[in-house]
């Protein structure tokens, strides 16, 4: 390898050894290496708490992108950009806790832009700014299309001097730069030649790692290839010492996770990207996607198989500081990602499971899923019964049973690929297994309204948790609330650990428009805990009666995943 200005770059002739190779082709859908290989090696660019926070509806407090940080530091993701100092208070707060905050693999970067026109660079706030906030790398951006140029009223040599003179400036002071060509592939389009002379500017100035942005995201992939490949070969024939090339790609046209693949086949050696996907419009390259598909499908070095198991758990980390939903359907880390329906499916992965699977979800943190509805089979009923750990016996006309069971009830309106909480239950109580650890005597809701105030409600229920009798009431918000609320507060005494379970999600469908008000509706219920969300199902003409059963079903499952109840049982 080869370091030019601290700045790594060279990626050929690295080996691995073979702790680092992935074993077992029918557990992992990957050929065993049988001697050691040589394998490029990519740096990753993390810019989710930059870039990926000018998504709607994405934001991070500084304490919680640190936190996010020192994730992608145990990830040991090279480069987190922490944002833009000087440009608000959250940036400035962030960069104070990096000074406090010890990164074992990881460096922190800052962003900004070029010098203001006509402006020398040692009176630019933005570049003192990113002297100033003590990080020792700078990614900066300057305009690549002579459109943006021509917008900001400026002549293309002043843009020229700009970049060559801010770069120069952050190497003066001891900064390993990189330098964001924004909008270059439309302008390498509209005007090559302009295009190649900015990129000549930033390495005039002392850069030596060129990012090529995809700024508007419309770019497709072939002319991602035949671009990347131009640029790299000019490059290299232009300059004697080696210029490293990166690739920051949107996903307006759903193609960023393509494009970067494209790049980095054509000579790009850095990516840049955000967990999840996140950023402006429709986002930026998804990491979660990037790594894996690299490391596994292209045997490049991003990233050590230990860590990319991390991928997952890092995935579903940032959606919850973001707030946000995780995307069931997001490759490789997603809920569904691994998740089989159809009996066919099943019972073909469970004889060779890259029958229907691309890779083991296990190197990506995942987990392989199967659904049980009205299109499974046997199949599917014995995998899921291993896999909650439900006994039951080789008895075909038992398994049968439960599969008619099953499309009997979703026939009604259950619908359990979504909801395998309920599942459980159900398959417990149609084997015989089902031990309840509580049971309804009864309950009351009533609803008031007034003209000073909203509706509000009032629950009274009536439990037993084996020979105890419990006789609680509540306020919610509404009767649901109400009655979770007084469930919770009969329990809680007897299973203290319902404290870490809330109800994140609740979703009512009618399921026979054309009956009115007296139409049939399914409720689901997604609660929870330390460790995951899980879903429950309830139907009935009658909307509370539906949630009740979600509701029961929510706290039941919950309570199945934990040892005996404490010793508050016999107070």
């Amino acid at each position: 390898m080869v370091l030019f200005s601290g700045i790594f770059f060279s990626v050929n002739g690295l080996n691995t050894s073979m702790a680092d190779t992935i074993e077992n082709p029918k557990e992992t859908c990957h050929k065993k290496q049988e001697k050691k290989s040589p394998m490029k090696t990519v740096n990753l660019y993390d810019t989710t708490l930059r870039d990926g926070m000018q998504g709607e509806n994405i934001f991070f407090s500084p304490e919680d992108k640190i936190k996010i940080a020192l994730r992608l530091d145990d990830m040991a993701i090279p480069y987190i950009e922490g944002g833009w100092p000087g440009a608000n208070p959250n940036a400035m707060r962030f960069f104070e806790l990096v000074s406090q905050t010890q990164f074992k693999n990881s460096k922190i970067t800052a962003f900004g832009s070029t010098r203001r026109p006509h402006t020398p660079v040692e009176k630019d706030d933005t570049l003192k700014a990113l002297i100033s906030c003590g990080v020792g790398t700078v990614t900066i951006f300057g305009k690549s299309w002579d459109l943006h140029v021509n917008i900001m009223e400026i002549t293309l040599e002043e843009n020229l001097a700009m970049i060559r003179e801010s770069v120069a400036f952050l190497m003066d002071h001891d900064r390993e730069v990189f330098y964001d060509a924004e909008h270059f592939y439309d302008g390498y389009l509209d005007n090559p030649e302009y295009a190649m002379k900015t990129l000549k500017s930033a390495v005039d100035g002392g850069c030596r790692t060129l990012i090529l942005c995809d700024t508007n995201g419309g770019t497709l992939p072939h002319d991602i290839e035949k671009i990347t490949r131009d640029v790299d070969k000019a490059l290299q024939k232009s300059f004697q010492e080696p210029i490293a090339l990166g690739i920051h790609a949107h996903n307006d046209c759903g193609m960023a996770v393509a494009n970067s693949v494209t790049a980095v086949r054509c000579g790009a050696t850095m990516v840049q990207g955000t967990i999840n996907g996140y950023g402006e419009r429709c986002g930026n390259a998804d990491l979660t996607a990037v790594m894996p598909i690299l490391r596994l499908k292209l045997q490049m070095n991003c990233c050590s198989l230990d860590n990319l198991k991390k991928l997952r758990p890092l995935s579903r980390f940032v959606s919850e500081t973001a707030n946000m939903t995780p995307l069931n359907s997001r490759p490789f880390v997603g809920h569904s990602a691994f998740a089989h329906k159809g009996g066919i499916h099943v019972s073909a992965v469970m004889k060779e499971a890259r029958a229907y699977e691309h890779m083991d979800p296990v190197l990506v943190g995942n987990a392989r899923r199967v659904l049980v509805s009205e299109q499974s089979g046997k199949s599917n009923i014995k995998y899921k019964a291993r896999e909650m750990g439900v006994a039951i016996d080789g008895d075909s006309r038992k398994h049968h049973g439960i599969v008619s069971n099953i499309k009997e009830l979703e026939d009604e309106g259950y619908q359990f690929d979504v909801a395998e909480g309920s599942l459980k239950i159900l398959m417990e109580k149609l084997t015989g297994q089902f031990q309840p650890h509580f049971d309804l005597e009864s309950f009351r809701v009533t609803i008031e309204k007034d003209k000073e105030r909203p509706c509000y409600a009032h629950a009274m229920i009536k439990i037993r948790v084996g020979d105890t009798v419990e006789i609680t009431a509540a306020e919610g918000d509404g009767p649901v609330s109400a009655l979770d609320n007084a469930l919770r507060k009969a329990l809680t005494n007897i299973f203290p650990d319902l404290n870490a379970m809330h109800l994140v999600d609740f979703k009512v469908r009618v399921l026979e428009g054309d009956a009115g008000t007296n139409a049939k509706v399914r409720v689901i219920i997604s609660s929870r805990d330390e460790n995951d969300i899980f879903n429950t199902i309830g139907v009935s003409e009658d909307i509370i009666e539906a949630s009740w059963q979600a509701l029961a079903d929510s706290f039941q499952y919950k309570l199945s995943l934990q040892n005996q109840p404490t010793d508050n049982l016999n107070t």
